[in-house]
């Protein structure tokens, strides 16, 4: 196998004629140098240098490594300085995937800290609900998913999670929204039982199943009349008369729609928001900055 080291000496003694001035030229002593050309003519197979009365001239083979040396030696400083910046988090790139509700508040604070403290950090952002974003996680699509569960339910619906690191960032509370002139606005926490004959706007699907979910523990199956992941949209069709919703605290705490009023249930809904990246990943410093900046974030989103 022929290493750098092995590269460099044949370079220099190319250039400077000796295995004196190179080693001079390398800082090695005149031993050394000889050294590693006799190793490396044992791993060649050949004869890399030859004597000239005082001097020494490099075979063909020699010559050819020689003449690959800068070429090969130039790509090992490049892919060098390039770790060292990565490592250094003066470059990077983290492929981060979130569900789309987490955008509205969470992540952007997160990428907006991340580009503030490491400006040649690069996060590529895409969205998807759990448990896609976990399965594009396990197959190395992405570095870190910020993903959520309700109340009784897991991450990633029972698949195995070792291997992985489950950090918390925060626990928000589930409301219900309810059209402004809705007769429950009146109280200040709406029971599940009181909503056994309302229409539905419901969300993705993990919220759709923590919908009947709840409603099925409250005694009855709630009639889903519109879906949509949207929640500005949720909260529209909610103002419209069309029905009542679930809303997370995130949302209700960016987004507000002047017909639409928020009450806490009876019996309390939460939902856990987690970011997920492997122990691997973790160790990666502009990964390890982006966690850092999501826990943050987290710590500065006080729903309640």
């Amino acid at each position: 196998m022929i290493d750098a080291a092995g590269l460099r000496v044949m370079r220099a003694i190319a250039e400077e004629g000796s295995f004196t001035a190179a080693a001079l030229a390398l800082g090695y002593s005149q031993p050394a140098v000889s050294q590693m050309v006799k190793r490396l003519e044992q791993r060649t197979g050949t004869v890399l240098v030859e004597k000239v009365g005082r001097s020494v001239r490099l075979t063909e083979a020699g010559a050819v490594l020689a003449r690959h040396a800068s070429p090969v030696l130039a790509a090992l400083d490049a892919a060098e300085e390039e770790v060292a910046a990565i490592a250094g988090l003066r470059s990077g790139r983290v492929r981060l995937m979130a569900f789309p509700s987490s955008s509205v508040t969470l992540v952007p604070r997160a990428l907006a800290a991340v580009r503030a403290d490491h400006p040649d950090l690069s996060v590529q952002f895409t969205e998807a609900e759990p448990p896609q974003s976990i399965a594009a996680l396990r197959a190395g699509e992405v570095d870190l998913a910020v993903a959520f569960s309700y109340d009784g339910s897991e991450i990633a619906r029972g698949e195995d999670l070792d291997g992985f690191v489950v950090h918390p960032l925060l626990e928000e509370e589930v409301r219900v929204a309810l059209p402004r002139d809705h007769a429950l606005t009146s109280k200040d926490i709406v029971a599940m039982t009181d909503l056994t004959e309302e229409d539905w706007i419901a969300g993705c699907a993990r919220c759709r199943g923590h919908l009947l979910q709840i409603a099925h523990d409250a005694g009855f199956a709630p009639k889903v009349a519109f879906e949509t992941e949207d929640y500005v949209a949720v909260q529209g069709f909610v103002a419209a008369g069309l029905g009542v919703a679930l809303i997370p605290d995130l949302i209700r705490a960016a987004t507000s729609n002047p017909d639409v009023v928020i009450r806490p249930l009876d019996p309390t809904s939460h939902r856990r928001i987690y970011a997920v990246t492997t122990e691997d990943l973790l160790k990666v410093p502009a990964v390890g900055a982006t966690l850092a900046a999501l826990t943050s974030s987290a710590g500065t989103a006080t729903p309640g």
